[in-house]
């Protein structure tokens, strides 16, 4: 497998389009379009809130019950949640306006929305944006990152990722783009993210690789503890590789899954990173654990401390705070067992052993935790199991951004 640089065009087949439609946002595009001549299988995930965006609910038909997909038009600004049936009436009218455009069916063209909750789409805007993008669809690269520019709300930066593996004596390769920075918690994070190959696999088996790797990806995100109500991942396949069609769980398969998982991870610590105001990206791995299930559950309970967040903001190693949100998350282990160490660029350090603080030096704790990039690795020491969880620190600025964010 070879890390590349690119995003949803770089698999075979696939082209994009961006547009500054005015819905929201001034002097920057907020509409963007996937597009695959070649029908496509699709595969995806959603929103565990009972609040369910207009969009989602739409994909949700589409991926289950339509023959193939050609299409994502995706809005930035205005969420479509919370919208009633007008909601999904607009859904309807940007999916056939796309239809009417690519000559492709409208049951053939998914949607997306983020931003503010609450608000109608201004259509006229929508339609405008889709008929100025159908005819610049490119597979360039740089029709792709401007792609993941435009779906951005509070992110300071496109997410994008792309590898490519041998299968079938063929290359094929995985591509994607996402955008999250704030209300991304574990079960699907104000996340969207688009995933684009050009593999010939069943629709069965992606369906089955996309629900397997979420969980130790996206789901092992969170930045504020909110779950959004249009967290979307599509995943879209047009076998434009033309390897053997992956029908079986063979090496082939094992293959797709490396790659899926190399993008969805990337992305995943790309969101994370990239939290509203972050200043550092924090991960978390717990080793020893007695199942996959209590070492997710351990790390995803230390990411999600507001305690330990904001010590990590202050490059301050309280290891009481991990420690104490290890110990409420509901997974039993023993204290007394546990080693701590910080990680980074600036070098490693045990922190605690057996439960009981070692003798570091302070000076250089505090320059691990100075770094952009910050790990805490937990030993538990009660089985085989580990598991990785990623989140940020938490600043004033994340405040700042999400008192401001309607005005």
């Amino acid at each position: 497998m070879e890390k590349i640089h690119g995003g949803v065009t770089a698999a075979k087949g696939f082209s994009a389009a961006s547009k500054a439609a005015g819905i929201k946002y001034t002097n920057r595009k907020d509409m963007a379009l996937i597009y695959s001549e070649i029908p496509c299988v699709a595969a995806g995930t959603f929103t565990t809130n009972v609040v369910q965006a207009a969009p989602v609910k739409w994909d949700k038909k589409i991926v289950k019950e339509s023959a193939a997909v050609h299409a994502v038009v995706i809005n930035a600004g205005i969420a479509n949640a919370c919208t009633g049936e007008e909601g999904l009436s607009c859904c309807r009218q940007t999916a056939k306006k796309a239809a009417e455009l690519l000559k492709i069916p409208a049951d053939s063209v998914c949607v997306a929305s983020t931003g503010v909750i609450g608000q109608q789409l201004p259509m006229e805007k929508i339609a405008d944006g889709i008929a100025a993008m159908a005819p610049c669809l490119s597979d360039s690269r740089a029709a792709g990152q401007e792609a993941a520019r435009a779906i951005m709300t509070t992110d300071t930066h496109e997410k994008e990722a792309a590898v490519s593996f041998e299968a079938g004596g063929v290359t094929v390769t995985v591509g994607g783009m996402c955008k999250g920075s704030g209300m991304i918690h574990p079960n699907m994070c104000t996340m969207l993210g688009f995933l684009t190959t050009d593999a010939a696999i069943s629709k069965e088996l992606l369906c089955e690789a996309l629900r397997e790797d979420i969980v130790d990806t996206y789901n092992m995100v969170s930045v504020d503890g909110d779950t959004s109500t249009n967290d979307t991942v599509l995943l879209l396949a047009n076998g434009a590789a033309k390897n053997p069609v992956i029908t079986e769980r063979n090496e082939d398969y094992e293959a797709f899954k490396k790659a899926l998982n190399e993008v969805n991870t990337a992305l995943a610590k790309q969101m994370a990173g990239d939290g509203e105001g972050a200043t550092a990206l924090f991960e978390v791995k717990v080793t020893g654990a007695k199942s996959k299930e209590d070492a997710r559950v351990l790390s995803k309970a230390v990411i999600t401390s507001n305690l330990t967040k904001a010590a990590i903001y202050g490059h301050d190693a309280n290891w009481g705070r991990i420690l104490c949100a290890m110990g409420y998350s509901g997974v039993q282990f023993d204290p007394q067992k546990v080693d701590l160490f910080f990680e980074s660029a600036a070098g490693r350090m045990q922190i605690i052993e057996n439960g009981v603080a070692l003798d570091y030096s302070e000076e250089m704790a505090t320059k691990i935790l100075s770094e952009p990039e910050v790990t805490a690795i937990a030993d538990v020491k009660m089985g085989e199991y580990e598991a990785t969880a990623w989140g940020c620190d938490l600043t004033y600025d994340y405040v700042k951004i999400n008192a401001d964010y309607r005005s």
